[in-house]
């Protein structure tokens, strides 16, 4: 009895495994497989796979677009709550409202893994045409303003973009490193960020570092939203919005002026 017991217990846990290993196929430079893709990755029976990718797309887990499969938004979405605990996200929900509140478009909080920058919190515009952000969203650090704040306040974050490769995304995206090194320098003297279609046409947003309690950059809070609505003209009025919101959450985290440790020469 125990051991039909054991074996009633365990069949669950290897179907879970088979499943961990198919969503574990898609990475940031795969985001996209096909099926065949996915059974030589995971290694799993042609039959199997197939069956589970099927149950994944029904269940919204996985997104389909002809022969190709991708992580599925309802996945992004039942992964939202895990972020809601942690303080960072915590304590600077109040300044991503009041910029969303003040600029009228989607305020974004990321953070930084290697090379490479994530939406952990947003506060969404209320336009009808808006910017599609949603969090769990992984993107570029080289491709965009809120990535380039990392970049250049965040030593380390240069060195892991660098060694990654930098990529091109649009006929705007820098890839050039005299360049982006130029690019940065500017940003560091002017406390923010603006980037226009660097990552998708039509996009823009402006950016600045939040800080933490020792000094450090921690996160990049921002504005995006289309070029429609922001312009190179726009620029300077925003950008004192996006810095007043940056430090609101550099100072819900603690942050005090003077102990800032952003040399990133």
């Amino acid at each position: 009895m125990a051991g039909d017991n054991g074996k009633a217990s365990s069949a669950p846990l290897l179907v879970l495994q088979k499943l961990k290993q198919i969503l574990a196929s898609f990475t940031i430079e795969q985001p996209e497989l096909t099926l065949q893709q996915i059974i030589r990755a995971t290694g799993l029976p042609s039959s199997t796979c197939q069956r589970l990718v099927q149950n994944l797309v029904r269940e919204g887990l996985l997104d389909r677009d002809e022969d190709q499969y991708r992580i599925g938004l309802e996945f992004v979405r039942l992964a939202a709550p895990g972020t809601f605990g942690l303080d960072l996200v915590r304590l600077t929900r109040p300044a991503l409202q009041w910029l969303r509140d003040r600029t009228g478009e989607t305020a974004c909080l990321y953070v930084r893994d290697g090379a490479y920058r994530t939406v952990v919190a947003l506060a969404e515009s209320r336009h009808p045409v808006v910017r599609l952000f949603v969090v769990g969203m992984v993107m570029p650090l080289h491709a965009g303003s809120a990535g380039k704040v990392f970049l250049a306040f965040d030593p380390a974050a240069r060195k892991d973009a660098v060694a990654h490769g930098l990529g091109r995304f649009t006929p705007r995206t820098v890839v050039d490193i005299d360049v982006l090194t130029e690019q940065l320098e500017q940003i560091r003297d002017a406390g923010y960020a603006a980037s226009f279609e660097e990552r998708d046409l039509g996009a823009a947003s402006v950016s600045a570092p939040v800080y933490g309690l020792t000094g450090e950059v921690v996160a990049a809070i921002g504005i995006g939203a289309p070029t429609q609505r922001l312009a190179p003209a726009d620029v300077p009025e925003l950008a004192g919005l996006v810095l007043e919101a940056a430090q609101q959450a550099s100072r819900r985290l603690g942050y005090r002026a003077g102990v800032r440790r952003d040399d990133a020469s």
